[in-house]
């Protein structure tokens, strides 16, 4: 009877733990239909607006950076799915593999950026001349944009000055645009109690110093003031950065368990 008893035990015995499978399984569906979700919402920014004829605005284009990072999650995760779920070894190890390539990537992005920053703020200096260049004709960038300014509370890139980059607040004398010397809405100081927008608040003030254009709008660049952010809240950023990796490094660590695992399972069969 004990013979029997031993002999069931170690037909029933494995070496996956469920546990380790379902949970993997679950953490990683719950990361596809997220990215299931950024497609979808990528895709129907990109319908709705028509901008295709912009062509340098593509890579800077928000609707095109979701779905761009909707796709690659979308891949990631269903090989952690279907690999965890099927005890496929070649999944999980793709799953892993590109779990710590992105890893590795946003890490070392980080790193450079530290040790690099007037390099850093360069390259992002060269993303928002673009974003504001394109700011009429993108719907997004130009939402982006004055979100932006808005919640810093600046003007432009390096100064309120920028703005002349772009053709329709380009501050030259040639220029016919009704919006020359302009700067956005979004730039202007709010009014306390003031009901509707004045939409025409930054009309001329590219012409007038800092001092004078300090009365209506913020004169202070967004580089300045991203710093200044970030050093006032650097422990946000930190659980920013740790709950960005936390997942990823959870889902290396699980997935080479379970290869471990399958492995081993496989080792006692033959």
């Amino acid at each position: 009877m004990d013979r029997i008893q031993n002999l069931n035990r170690a037909e029933t015995f494995s070496y996956i733990n469920p546990w380790i499978r379902y949970f993997l399984f679950f953490f990683s569906l719950l990361f596809w239909v997220f990215s299931l979700l950024i497609v979808m919402i990528g895709v129907y920014a990109k319908v709705q607006k028509a901008t295709d004829t912009v062509r340098d605005t593509f890579l800077i284009d928000p609707a095109v950076v979701l779905i761009a990072v909707g796709v690659v999650m979308f891949f990631i995760t269903f090989c952690g799915c279907v690999g965890a779920l099927r005890d496929n070894i070649r999944l999980l190890r793709a799953f892993s593999f590109s779990l710590t390539l992105v890893f590795l990537t946003q890490l070392s992005i980080a790193v450079l950026g530290f040790f690099y920053s007037d390099q850093t703020r360069h390259a992002v200096g060269k993303f928002v001349k673009k974003a504001i260049v394109h700011y009429r004709d993108d719907l997004d960038l130009q939402n982006l944009m004055d979100y932006i300014q808005k919640e810093f509370k600046c003007c432009g890139w390096n100064d309120y000055t920028d703005w002349s980059w772009n053709l329709y607040f380009n501050c030259t004398e040639g220029n016919p645009s009704t919006e020359r010397c302009a700067v956005p809405f979004s730039c202007c100081t709010p009014i306390p109690g003031e009901a509707v927008i004045n939409t025409m608040c930054g009309f001329g003030v590219q012409a007038q110093n800092s001092l004078e254009a300090d009365r209506s709008i913020y004169p202070v660049g967004c580089a300045d003031r991203a710093v200044v952010w970030i050093e006032s809240h650097l422990l946000l950023v930190g659980a920013l950065t740790l709950g960005l990796a936390l997942p990823q490094i959870a889902g290396i660590v699980l997935s080479q368990i379970l290869i471990t695992q399958i492995q081993d399972e496989i080792s006692a069969v033959l």
